[in-house]
């Protein structure tokens, strides 16, 4: 019996540490990063190092993309929404209902956010699973999806985004965003998105955007992409 007991008390305590672990998940995955303690919004810590993308992007622009550009994203809106409305909400409602300097700062704390954690070394491939049978069925094959979102992230004008986004039926959809733009703000949820503001990859590649688009996909960790799915 006493076997038995201790055996039911370590599934539970497996089973709490396996909801904890898929709490924080669901966190990460929301991409709220808010400090409790500081109640200030942090960026997403890199789970990977700052040379570990090379030669895809090199050390010197994750330093400056996520080191610079990114902090000051994070540090301006922490700033910003001190006695406002949104002082105490979390990252994704500040991105659907703000507007200006506010929106302009969260939409970037959260695209990055999404942008550096969809990344790993030696990663691409293919997706597989369920976002693997949406991207055959509605775009006909995942080289085909390759070459529209290339496309879509090379004609964006000026600084901005390009998006693989779902709707709430799980359609997907590739949308281009300008400047600091989500799709959240269209009621979809955002998958996989190509920075193309020329500080995340004008050093490695000057103006051939096209060039460092197509080099992404050897990057692409599709575990983390397709938990979004």
């Amino acid at each position: 019996m006493k076997a038995m007991k201790y055996s039911v008390l370590a599934i539970i305590f497996a089973a709490s540490v396996a909801t904890c672990n898929n709490s924080k998940a669901t966190n990460n995955e929301n991409n709220n990063f808010k400090n409790k303690e500081t109640m200030k919004f942090e960026k997403v810590a890199l789970p990977y190092a700052t040379d570990a993308l090379e030669p895809v992007i090199s050390k010197t622009t994750v330093e400056l993309h996520y080191g610079k550009h990114h902090q000051a994203y994070v540090d301006n809106l922490n700033k910003l929404i001190v006695g406002t409305k949104f002082e105490d909400a979390d990252l994704e409602t500040i991105v659907k209902k703000s507007d200006g300097a506010i929106f302009n700062n969260a939409g970037q704390t959260l695209n990055h956010n999404i942008y550096f954690t969809s990344f790993k070394p030696n990663g691409g491939g293919e997706p597989k699973g369920k976002l693997a049978e949406a991207i055959n069925s509605q775009f006909g094959s995942f080289d085909k999806f390759k070459e529209e979102f290339n496309a879509a992230g090379a004609t964006v004008f000026g600084s901005g985004w390009v998006w693989l986004a779902k709707d709430a039926g799980g359609k997907l959809s590739i949308e281009k965003e300008a400047n600091a733009g989500n799709p959240l703000t269209k009621g979809l949820t955002p998958i996989l998105g190509f920075d193309v503001w020329e500080h995340s990859y004008y050093l490695d590649y000057q103006n051939r955007r096209a060039d460092h688009l197509k080099e992404l996909w050897k990057i692409i960790d599709w575990d983390v992409v397709s938990n979004r799915y």
